[in-house]
């Protein structure tokens, strides 16, 4: 069997690996119009904050470790055309300007997401940046060099990591939202607040519902907004979201909205000879049973890992996922997973939640932290929707754990008497995600009791 991989990032890494080590003998194709492989870009903050000396670690796959495995690896060459009737496509090199067809017996589309470029005036100027290639991010660090006043436009993962390492760097750091939070697709307004306050502590100046309309050119950028304000900055970074690189197929197979391609559970698109994986395509949000588009590492890595286990046939079914992710921020450990409060109300669900605030272990240990969980849960069936924790203790596993929970359709009843460990050093006899779901529980009890 022929198999082309078009795109090489996380997904188009992990199927060639998963084929050509279970199936050695198929005939495996990369087209990459890149100059590398597997990059991982959300490593850029940790390089641009100086914590990692060398943004060449952020790669853990090369063309040579595929080529290893028997795939042939074609990088800088530019996949112009895929004709899936006639199973066909169309490729350029990059470097000799040749073009030539190449066919396939099965195709994985891999080709991941392009950073949403927002119709704001002055976007073409040199000073005004990208966040997520590998070429983007070399751009960035070397521009901040020179420059000592970064605006940051858009406020989710992105743009908060960066205006942690620009102000750790000793930058003058100004943060621009649309929205009234920040983090807007991963937390509640509550622990927003609470970033905020440690972005405002050091000395990140926070500008909510402030939409950019044009960036004016001069000694200074100049940021002007909507409302009427204007910002200055020496360099301005936009990471307003991403959305799906799909061109060469659309027509030709389901779409979804970003321009992600529509799976099955077992990588197929609409076209069963196409595969796709990653950022390319969607996902089933497992919290409310419907397709998302959530460009997630971690979802591409498993996506392409299936894509390469089911073009031999539909062997292992595709779990979905509750968009787990954590970041460090100033010391602070925020992770999350499933549904915040306001997207279970908009998505017509009957949610609630509690707030746990406590210490992580007994109050007579010599070291302590505090930490804030907030859990969210449908008040009809009693399921775990989703969480968010926030600590200088590590609480990034534990937001796993709740992960599972949502996978299992775990209820706080479950939760908040599941079997976990008690170690002193490391929680009460209670653990806190029991305590949590137990002050759900206790919640609901006493609506039961008005």
């Amino acid at each position: 069997m022929k198999v082309i991989v078009v795109g090489c990032t996380h997904a188009g890494t992990a199927a060639v690996e998963q084929i050509l080590k279970k199936h050695p003998e198929t005939d495996v194709t990369v087209y990459e119009r890149e100059d590398n492989i597997a990059f991982l870009s959300c490593g850029i903050a940790l390089y641009l904050g100086r914590i990692v000396n060398s943004l060449e670690d952020m790669f853990y796959a090369d063309p040579t470790t595929l080529e290893g495995y028997g795939a042939k690896v074609h990088m800088k060459h530019n996949v112009l055309k895929i004709d899936t009737k006639k199973k066909k496509i169309l490729v350029q090199d990059l470097e000799t300007q040749d073009i030539f067809e190449d066919t396939y017996d099965k195709l994985i589309m891999s080709t991941g997401s392009e950073v949403g470029i927002p119709p704001i005036g002055g976007m073409d100027n040199p000073r005004v940046l990208l966040c997520k290639s590998y070429d983007q991010a070399k751009k960035i660090y070397e521009s901040a060099l020179n420059y000592p006043s970064i605006a940051i436009v858009g406020a989710g993962y992105v743009g908060v990591e960066l205006a942690e390492s620009y102000a750790n760097t000793v930058h003058d750091v100004t943060l621009i939202q649309s929205r009234d939070q920040i983090l807007n697709n991963y937390v509640d307004d509550g622990l927003s607040d609470a970033i905020i306050e440690q972005l405002k502590e050091h000395d990140v100046k926070v500008q909510l519902g402030e939409r950019v309309s044009e960036i004016e050119d001069g000694d200074q950028l100049t940021i002007k907004t909507k409302a009427g304000h204007a910002y200055k900055a020496d360099l301005v970074i936009v990471c307003t979201g991403f959305f799906a690189n799909t061109d060469l197929l659309r027509g030709q197979v389901q779409m979804y909205g970003y321009g992600a391609i529509i799976i099955n559970d077992y990588m197929q698109t609409s076209d069963p000879d196409v595969y796709a994986a990653g950022d390319s395509c969607v996902v089933k949000f497992n919290p409310t049973g419907e397709l998302k588009y959530v460009p997630l590492a971690s979802s591409a890595v498993r996506q392409g890992n299936l894509a390469g286990i089911n073009i031999f046939g539909n062997i292992r079914k595709y779990m979905g996922t509750q968009s787990t992710t954590a970041m460090e921020i100033f010391g602070y450990t925020l992770a999350e997973t499933g549904l915040t409060l306001k997207k279970a109300i908009a998505n017509g669900i009957n949610a609630d939640y509690v707030v746990y605030h406590g210490y992580y272990r007994p109050i007579y240990m010599p070291t302590n932290d505090m930490l804030t969980i907030y859990l969210i849960y449908d008040k009809d069936t009693r399921k775990v929707l989703g969480a968010q924790l926030f600590s200088k203790h590590e609480v990034a596993q534990s937001a796993n754990a709740i992960s599972i929970c949502i996978q299992n359709n775990n209820t706080i009843d479950d939760l908040a008497y599941v079997d976990m460990l008690f170690q002193p050093n490391y929680d009460n006899p209670f653990n806190y995600l029991n305590l949590v779901a137990q002050q759900a529980i206790a919640k609901e009890d006493a609506v039961k009791v008005e």
